[in-house]
């Protein structure tokens, strides 16, 4: 009798950690999406690709409980993970390990509070969306 309501507690604790999205959830996913369609303006979506270059990246931006964008040369490779996507803070520092020079959709990235330097969470990539500017035409 003891055991089984230590395994309900447990799973009531449990069911805390997956609780619905809140409206203030709501909010900051659409202001960083209203961001990142910003950072996107003027841009064309290419075909999806699952690895870039480590070596080539200038820089990387988190938007909130969205998407991590990775700037390589003037395009903008857009990754919204498959995997704790809702973990993304832009304040965390990201901590990549891979097997290799390059980043891929099969990697995780474990995000780390920049103040106390302890793991807050991680994310498992998903396919980069490379956004350039459209090529001028010659007329």
């Amino acid at each position: 009798m003891r055991i089984s309501s230590m395994l309900l507690g447990a799973a009531l604790i449990g069911m805390g950690a997956t609780a619905p999205a809140t409206a203030r959830d709501h909010r900051e996913n659409s202001k960083a999406e209203a961001q990142l369609a910003k950072a996107l303006e003027g841009r064309v979506a290419g075909k999806p690709v699952s690895c870039i270059s480590q070596h080539n990246i200038t820089s990387s931006t988190v938007y909130d409980g969205t998407a991590i964008v990775y700037r390589i040369g003037s395009t903008l490779y857009v990754n919204r993970p498959r995997v704790g996507q809702t973990s993304l803070d832009s304040d965390d520092i990201l901590v990549s390990k891979t097997f290799g020079s390059q980043l891929c959709s099969l990697d995780t990235i474990k995000l780390v509070d920049r103040a106390a330097r302890f793991q807050t969470g991680f994310v498992g990539l998903g396919e980069f969306v490379p956004y350039a500017k459209p090529k001028a035409v010659k007329g």
